[in-house]
């Protein structure tokens, strides 16, 4: 049974934008990989990396979750 708590478990723009990042990253990596685009893959691993500061730095401009 749900909670209703008002958790919001990271319905927020910020995780939203890190998460997409992260897959759109994985996915450029992956197909560079396959490909033989060893440059698509090394920046699809970069974009994957820098996903999770992108997130934070949402987060600490206001469009993450509230700090409890």
């Amino acid at each position: 049974m749900a909670s209703s708590h008002g958790e919001d478990h990271g319905n927020t723009p910020a995780a939203w934008t890190a998460v997409l990042l992260c897959i759109a990253g994985f996915l450029l990596g992956g197909a560079g990989l396959v490909a033989g685009m060893y440059a698509l893959a090394v920046v699809g691993g970069a974009l994957a990396l820098v996903s999770p500061v992108v997130g934070k730095a949402l987060s600490a401009m206001g469009l993450g979750a509230p700090a409890k």
